[in-house]
């Protein structure tokens, strides 16, 4: 199982909450608010970098495999390595931030074990917030395959048609065109078939197999015989690719 959270924005927030926070909880011991957000800013991107490493790297290449031996051994490294980063932060804030004086170091900041526990408090703060995140899309995927069971359960197109009720099997669908408040159906056996329900409220029930190309179009991706960037090709009807959709359809079709 990989770990992955895709939008930029969660992580963008949580890294601004964590310097907001350790620059109010460092400012009173330093005794400046700017000095302390200098010395958070230099021990961030080894805060990050051991973060992203432990939880994108670590734990879903070992400790969830259960190779918990190499798991042990890495995290022991990672340690190793995160605390000599730390070392040379500190020097960095001794020289530059305290004029070479330790009357003008942070007592806490000059703490390594206490800057330790803080740096992992981090690291464990942003591996429960992944697995939580990791849990709501597991959450998500479950209920979408459960959807996509109950639409393959019934594999037919329900539609009312001049007044009456029409069943069309999905294998049967080529694909559905939009006209305005009103859609058409191109079927292989049933022909042409017209019923007034906007093609937006029909992708939503259609299951995977149908794929929206279009604003206008949506096609049973089984009767695509060729297709390129900018159309495709069923069976000798060519439809084209909408600007807004040519990313999504080629990424399901060249799956």
């Amino acid at each position: 199982m990989k770990i992955k959270i895709s939008n930029p924005y969660y992580h963008i927030l949580f890294w601004l909450v964590v310097v907001t926070i350790l620059t109010l909880v460092f400012g009173r011991s330093w005794g400046s608010g700017l000095k302390a957000f200098y010395f958070i800013s230099l021990l961030l991107p080894v805060v990050m970098g051991t973060s992203y490493f432990f939880n994108y790297y670590l734990v879903p290449e070992f400790l969830l495999k259960k190779k918990f031996v190499w798991f042990a051994l890495y995290f022991f490294y990672t340690l190793i390595i995160s605390l000599y980063l730390q070392m040379l932060v500190l020097t960095f804030a001794f020289v530059y931030l305290a004029n070479f004086s330790w009357n003008g170091m942070d007592p806490n900041s000059a703490d390594t074990i206490l800057l330790a526990f803080v740096m992992y408090s981090i690291v464990f703060v942003g591996s429960f917030l992944v697995m939580m995140q990791q849990l709501a899309e597991r959450q998500r995927e479950i209920e979408y395959f459960k959807e996509e069971k109950e639409k393959m359960e019934k594999p037919f197109l329900e539609l009312v048609s001049n007044r009456q009720l029409v069943r069309i099997p999905y294998e049967d669908i080529i694909y559905i065109e939009s006209l305005s408040d009103y859609i058409r159906v191109h079927s292989a056996k049933q022909g042409k078939i017209t019923s007034k329900v906007k093609i937006s409220t029909l992708d939503e029930k259609l299951p995977e197999q149908f794929l929206r190309i279009h604003r206008s179009f949506i096609v049973n991706t089984v009767k695509i015989t060729r297709f390129n960037a900018n159309e495709v090709d069923l069976n000798g009807t060519q439809l084209n690719i909408g600007r807004s959709y040519k990313q999504q359809v080629s990424i399901y079709l060249k799956q």
